[in-house]
């Protein structure tokens, strides 16, 4: 929206020429989600306890959530507000890439809304049913890749780049829409379910959102691509725009959020952020490298696959809780310890995938 006037008043001031730069969008990008997140934060928060919008706590989970009972949750839709006005403003809004990562935002942020909706307001403690939540999953992320694969203009937008391995790719052909299926909605439920603790999801997601910026804006350049040797997608470096969004938004709702928590995201934020995630790495071709920063989702989701198998195949847990953070918690681990060190492998992680630019 303005760079479409920064663009008019160009002619009166050539100035104005330095909006075009993307990297300076992306930095204004993050500067105004953090604004308005930072802003609008207090205000959202006093309109939830207002309205008695707050977190139900599980008996059988650690006893030190027992104190967490009422904090005021959904604040998910604090993030999705300050990431869509800041794109909005500072993103091309003739580039399809961004909006398709922002419509699928907001799409599974409604699935996470009415699920969060049903729990804190209608007091039905299984939200959304399990099914209906994985269908409209399903039929988004579905959406997106089918839309994703008809209107790639090369076949190197729907091949699997293997990392590190500059010689090997894949041709996915009809192959594509499956693997972004599972991407986005994969994702999606991955940052949900590590949804647990102040700052657990939130940190990596801006993280693992910085490093994708960075991958956007290199595939989107014909040289920096040709050097690397990763794929060239023309157009994905605008998306550097919501990246810094998605930064900016995190970082003024982790200032709510950080231990101990004035807010919780809910689905509304978790469920939306995972499928933007995975929506970037897929139009990138990353899916690889975001399976490597994303370690932390990762091992989060699988601890729950495992126990879940476990407990059904012989009646034993493998964990004394799932996800896996609660088992670190029931060890004895202070939440805050659990949450540092869950960082510190992310970023461990974010520099082994950034790693792989050069690893060709």
């Amino acid at each position: 929206m303005l760079l479409l006037l920064a663009e008019y008043l160009q002619q009166f001031y050539k100035g104005f020429a330095v909006f075009q730069y993307l990297s300076l969008r992306g930095i204004l990008g993050v500067l105004t989600a953090l604004s308005l997140a930072l802003w609008l934060g207090p205000w959202m928060i006093r309109t939830l306890q207002i309205r008695q919008i707050g977190q139900a706590v599980r008996n059988d989970g650690p006893q030190s959530h027992l104190s967490k009972s009422g904090t005021p949750t959904m604040g998910g839709a604090l993030i999705l507000s300050a990431i869509g006005v800041s794109t909005l403003l500072w993103a091309d809004l003739a580039n399809r890439y961004v909006w398709v990562v922002l419509i699928v935002t907001l799409l599974f942020g409604a699935i996470g809304w009415v699920d969060d909706y049903r729990k804190v307001i209608e007091k039905n403690s299984r939200g959304l049913p399990s099914r209906w939540k994985y269908f409209w999953q399903s039929v988004f992320g579905l959406g997106a890749a089918i839309f994703l694969y008809m209107t790639a203009p090369s076949s190197v937008e729907t091949t699997l780049l293997i990392p590190m391995l500059k010689d090997v790719t894949i041709p996915l052909g009809i192959g594509f829409v499956v693997l972004t299926y599972f991407v986005i909605v994969g994702s999606s439920n991955a940052v949900n379910l590590t949804d647990g603790l102040d700052g657990l999801a939130i940190m990596p997601t801006v993280m693992v959102g910085g490093a994708l910026g960075i991958f956007c804006y290199l595939s989107g350049n014909v040289k920096f691509a040709e050097y690397l040797l990763i794929p060239y997608v023309p157009g994905a470096g605008e998306l550097i725009v919501f990246c810094g969004a998605l930064i900016g938004a995190g970082l003024g709702f982790l200032w709510f959020n950080t231990y101990p928590a004035q807010v919780f995201m809910g689905d509304v934020g978790a469920l939306a952020l995972g499928a933007a995630l995975g929506t970037i790495a897929v139009i990138v071709r990353q899916e690889i490298v975001l399976f490597i920063m994303g370690g932390v989702f990762v091992m989060e989701t699988l601890s729950v696959v495992i126990q879940v198998a476990s407990f059904k195949l012989t009646g034993k847990r493998v964990f004394r809780m799932a996800p896996i953070h609660h088992h670190f918690e029931l060890k004895g681990w202070p939440e805050p310890r659990v949450i540092v060190r869950f960082w510190i492998i992310t970023v461990i992680l974010v520099l082994i995938g950034l790693a792989t630019l050069k690893l060709r």
